[in-house]
């Protein structure tokens, strides 16, 4: 047996938000779109999920059409069985992070960002699967004062602290 090592990169505009995780059944279109409109009602979102049997198909739902064909797009390029991918605006992932976590279907979330995202991939013979994400990029410091000042001052500003 053999495995190749692949990076994807995930295509999105830059402050789109996009959700990767893993689940396990075609009910999860389903119950994430449920989960957002309850949840947060103002998210525009499309979602993508990659079903790993039966037809294999890639299933989608979302309230942009944009976002569901992102979502889409990078689910056929990454190829990995049940994974999915939450592309969100109008709200950040911690609007819905929590409530994602606890849909039934819903295995594991590998990351939430805005940031430049690059997906590894493990393809053997069988299929594809997620490894893990490069989200972003490496640490060039630790912050001094100002800088936790300014992050304090972001925090406030997008109403997340006071």
């Amino acid at each position: 047996m053999s495995a190749d090592i692949e990076i994807i990169g995930i295509e999105k505009p830059e402050n789109t938000n996009v959700i990767v995780g893993i689940s396990h059944f075609i009910m999860t279109v389903a119950d994430i779109h449920e989960m957002i409109v309850r949840t947060n009602p103002a998210i525009k979102f499309g979602l993508a999920f990659n079903e790993a049997s039966g037809p294999c198909l890639v299933r989608k739902t979302g309230n942009s059409d944009e976002l569901i064909d992102l979502a889409v797009r990078n689910a056929m390029n990454v190829a990995s069985g049940h994974s999915f991918f939450l592309f969100i605006e109008n709200g950040y992932p911690i609007n819905i992070l929590n409530s994602l976590k606890m849909v039934p279907e819903v295995c594991s979330i590998i990351c939430a960002t805005a940031n430049p995202l690059q997906v590894v991939v493990c393809a053997t013979a069988q299929g594809r699967g997620i490894i893990g994400c490069i989200d972003g990029y490496s640490p060039k410091g630790v912050e001094d004062g100002e800088d936790a000042r300014q992050r304090k001052e972001l925090l406030e500003k997008i109403g997340y602290k006071q």
